[in-house]
């Protein structure tokens, strides 16, 4: 039987490992976000005034955007190692859960995590993921959360506390933050230098942005970077891949052999 695939989602400190729910929901309460819902499920953070995800589809968003452009499934191994930066509903890691034929690794930084009953409103819109979405919520607050083939690792706070001193190393990035003009410090030049310190060798990155400070920024951290056709009305997103150990540059994800 294959090792376990890993994936790591990372958002802000880590969450506390208390005995019991309380420490986690005292946590989880200071930080949790406030929320709009719109037509069709999707939650609005009133925060930064955006979306969790596409009204026009969010499954089909990830799967476009965060999946094949990180060229997944094909790259999964056993031990295989995502990270993510805005975990919001865990669609994401979801999505991951579904495709997912051996077990991998999540590390996900999230700053403003959502209870137990925010996440199910959310999954409520995606009825096809939801035995996947009930191992989540049931797994909330444990220090590692089994996803079908994922182990999924919170770290709660603020990325840029909680990144630089992350001891991991993602093959690929799921970077999935509120939008730049929103969100701008989950995006500068500080917080994708560190993605880029703790990419492995042929690591890829893949984000919905195509906003050229992104871009430069991801350039800068080391990234072989590349627009590609965005889901839905977004024109452009953005794909990248890490040299390999030699100091060669691939170029960016697609159909590829696996990392």
């Amino acid at each position: 039987m294959p090792a376990p695939m890993i994936v790591t989602l990372v958002k802000a400190p880590a969450f506390p490992l208390a005995a019991g729910m309380s420490g986690l929901d005292d946590h989880i309460h200071a930080g949790q976000p406030q929320l709009e819902w719109r037509e069709g499920g999707v939650p609005v953070s009133t925060r930064f005034d955006d979306p969790y995800f596409s009204l026009a589809g969010g499954l089909a968003e990830t799967r476009h955007v965060f999946l094949a452009g990180n060229d997944l499934p094909a790259r999964l191994r056993p031990g295989f190692h995502i990270a993510e930066l805005g975990f919001g509903t865990g669609l994401n890691c979801l999505a991951l859960a579904q495709i997912a034929q051996v077990p991998v690794v999540m590390t996900s930084f999230e700053a403003f995590p959502m209870d137990t009953a925010q996440l199910a409103q959310a999954h409520a819109a995606f009825p096809e993921l939801a035995p996947l979405a009930a191992q989540l919520r049931g797994g909330w607050g444990q220090p590692v959360i089994r996803v079908g083939q994922v182990d999924l690792h919170l770290r709660i706070g603020d990325v840029a506390d909680m990144l630089p001193p992350w001891q991991g190393r993602a093959d690929a990035w799921f970077l999935d933050g509120f939008s730049p003009a929103k969100n701008p410090q989950m995006w500068d030049d500080a917080i994708m230098a560190q993605v880029g310190r703790h990419t492995a060798p042929r690591g890829t990155f893949a984000t919905y942005t195509a906003a050229g400070a992104v871009r430069r920024a991801l350039a800068d951290a080391g990234f072989a970077v590349e627009r590609q056709p965005g889901f839905g009305r977004k024109r452009h997103m953005s794909v990248g891949r890490m040299p390999d150990q030699s100091g060669t540059s691939p170029g960016a994800p697609g159909p590829s052999p696996a990392a």
